[in-house]
C-alpha cells in the first residue's frame, strides 16, 4: 500500500524556476506549457488536458465545463498567460489539443501529466509534487498577492474560507506571522 503524497504548493520563484527548468530540460515543451498554464490559471488538470486550440485562441476569456462538478466556470486568462498561449499554439490548428498526446488522435491523460511532472520532480529530488502542485501553486500566489480568500474561495468553488487556506498551503504559522504586529 503507497502512502497518499503530501503534495504542496511552489512557494518561491526559485521552486517555480526549478521546476520549470526540470520540465523544459527532462519532459516535453508541452509538458512545460501545461505546467506554466496551471500554475497561471488554477485550473485542475481534468480540465485542461481537454483544452483545444479553439477554446484559447485569441481569447480574453476561458469558458470551461468543470470535469469534477459539471459547473461552467468563466475566468479571464491574464495578458501574459494570452502572450504565452499565441506562442504556443502557433502553426497548430483549431481542432488540435493543446496537450495531444504520442499515442493516438487525443489528449494526454491525467496520469501521463502526472508523470512527467514526476519526472521533473525526481530530478528535483522533491517528492512533494503532482498534479495539484499547479493549482496549488496557483492559489498560493494569488492569496499571497491579494491577501482575498473569499475571491480565491470562488475561484476554486471551495465551501468554505478554511479549506481553501488549507488547500494552498498557508499553515498556521504563517497565519500566526500575520496577526504578531497586528494591532488596531
Amino acid at each position: 500500500m503507497t502512502k497518499e503524497k503530501n503534495v504542496q504548493p511552489l512557494r518561491t520563484a526559485q521552486e517555480i524556476g526549478d521546476m520549470r527548468w526540470a520540465l523544459e530540460r527532462y519532459a516535453s515543451s508541452r509538458d512545460l506549457f501545461l505546467f506554466n498554464l496551471g500554475i497561471n490559471t488554477g485550473l485542475r488538470v481534468s480540465d485542461l488536458v481537454p483544452l483545444k486550440v479553439k477554446d484559447v485562441k485569441e481569447k480574453v476569456h476561458l469558458v470551461i465545463t468543470e470535469q469534477k462538478n459539471g459547473k461552467t466556470k468563466r475566468f479571464m486568462l491574464p495578458k501574459a498567460t494570452r502572450e504565452m498561449i499565441e506562442d504556443y499554439i502557433r502553426g497548430m490548428q483549431e481542432e488540435d489539443y493543446l496537450f495531444s498526446s504520442r499515442k493516438g488522435n487525443g489528449p494526454i491523460s491525467t496520469t501521463q501529466a502526472y508523470r512527467s511532472l514526476q519526472k521533473a520532480a525526481d530530478v528535483l529530488g522533491r517528492d512533494d509534487i503532482g498534479t495539484h502542485t499547479m493549482r496549488k501553486t496557483f492559489g498560493y500566489h494569488h492569496y499571497k498577492r491579494n491577501k482575498d480568500v473569499a475571491t480565491l474561495q470562488h475561484i476554486f468553488n471551495h465551501s468554505a474560507p478554511s479549506i481553501t487556506l488549507k488547500y494552498i498551503g498557508i499553515t498556521d504559522d504563517e497565519i500566526d506571522a500575520t496577526m504578531e504586529d497586528f494591532s488596531i
